[in-house]
């Protein structure tokens, strides 16, 4: 069996940081006295990725799932999540005299200055990415001024731009390329005025290119990630459209379920949310046992 493994597989930068930051808060916690520890809190998952999540609760980490929960808290850390929040999220927390500690990926906090600044400039914005994800969520809190979230093509087309207005259009940083070309390119034709900043990052680049040509030199492809994450997803459809036998799992357990004895190749790739010992996990019993 000839297995390929993506090098880009796994933590990315800003997936790694945010994971590090809340272990060394549990570090440091752990340090003081039973009487000076306070709770630690994430706002969100601090990553999509149900192993770590995991792991983080049964260190006493829990997470708050909205303002609400926010303005309950009297007490403790409170870590923003690598995918970011609105500014209101900030002031809230300032408000309960928690402790805040920002773990917001920095190209995601790159999409929040320069959607403030182009609010700050009265230019429409223009959001391409997953309305329902919660990076792009935070990214709509920058927002001053108007602006859309858009996920395709037709959506693009069927935009309703004020005339003369200036638009400024940022991505998800894990948005698919290819599909964020598609869109611009629409969305030139429509309006004259389009100041597009690919924030699209370099890692997401280089996994999505890396995945998709891996899965065209393969029998089978393996998508490792949690079920919540988007650029795992978004890698998948990509392996996919290249390779029909393109498996998406979260965890060794999952790959049971499939059979690889008639394949000679088989790629594996992994989300930017994914650990490093599932990934090892995986390439290690695909290659002794098939």
């Amino acid at each position: 069996m000839d297995v390929k493994l993506a090098k880009s597989a796994g933590f990315c930068f800003g997936v790694k940081r945010a994971v590090d930051t809340v272990y060394e808060q549990i570090a440091l916690n752990d340090q003081k006295t039973p009487e000076e520890q306070t709770p630690i809190y994430t706002y969100g998952p601090i990553i999509h990725n149900e192993e770590v999540i995991a792991d983080l609760e049964q260190k006493g980490v829990r997470i708050i799932n909205n303002e609400e929960e926010l303005t309950e808290l009297t007490e403790g850390t409170v870590i923003i999540r690598s995918h970011g929040v609105g500014e209101r999220i900030y002031h809230l927390i300032e408000k309960q005299n928690l402790k805040l500690v920002d773990a917001t990926c920095p190209f995601v906090k790159k999409i929040h200055r320069t959607v403030r600044d182009a609010s700050d400039q009265e230019n429409y914005v223009l959001i391409v990415g997953n309305r329902e994800h919660p990076e792009v969520q935070g990214i709509c809190g920058w927002c001053n001024g108007p602006y859309t979230v858009i996920s395709s093509v037709e959506e693009a087309r069927k935009l309703q731009i004020p005339e003369g207005k200036k638009v400024t259009v940022v991505s998800q940083t894990t948005f698919n390329v290819a599909k964020f070309k598609y869109i611009l390119e629409s969305l030139q034709e429509i309006c004259y005025n389009v100041i597009c900043v690919n924030t699209i990052c370099n890692a997401t680049q280089e996994r999505q290119a890396e995945a998709q040509k891996i899965a065209s030199e393969v029998d089978a492809m393996i998508v490792i990630g949690g079920k919540t994450s988007s650029n795992t997803q978004k890698l998948y459809e990509i392996c996919k459209k290249e390779c029909d036998n393109t498996y998406y799992i979260q965890t060794l357990k999952d790959l049971s379920a499939y059979n690889f004895q008639t394949v000679c190749t088989v790629g594996i790739t992994a989300g930017a949310s994914t650990p490093k010992h599932i990934i090892e996990e995986v390439q290690l019993h695909v290659r002794t046992n098939f």
